[in-house]
């Protein structure tokens, strides 16, 4: 048992209705980071969100904010739970990752946002 965790733990996963309920009602405690690549991020993108592709993640890892819950995405789900389970091995507890990604957010959320 990791007594390490709080009670008000964070979910390693979340939806792309709850990532937009809590962009929309908690936008001062939320930080949106997306993990594509510079080119994917020019061809769709999700408003408010913060460009740090993958490999730059370690080296960002000390200018991420603490006080914020970090929510992760990519193109599907894949590379940013990768990303989260780093950030959260690196002492980030409140740090979820954007199940499906930028692609289900197209799909779901915001239709004038690409897919590829």
């Amino acid at each position: 048992m990791d007594s390490s965790h709080s009670p008000t733990s964070y979910p390693l996963e979340i939806s792309v209705e709850e990532t937009r309920r809590l962009l929309s009602e908690n936008a001062g405690s939320v930080c949106l980071i997306d993990v594509r690549e510079p080119f994917e991020y020019e061809t769709a993108r999700i408003a408010g969100s913060q460009l740090i592709p993958m490999r730059q993640i370690p080296e960002q890892v000390g200018t991420l904010p603490k006080d914020k819950q970090l929510l992760i995405h990519c193109h599907h789900g894949g590379r940013s739970l990768r990303v989260t389970q780093y950030l959260r091995a690196q002492g980030y507890e409140a740090v979820t990752n954007v199940a499906g990604g930028i692609h289900a957010w197209a799909e779901r959320i915001d239709k004038s946002v690409p897919t590829y």
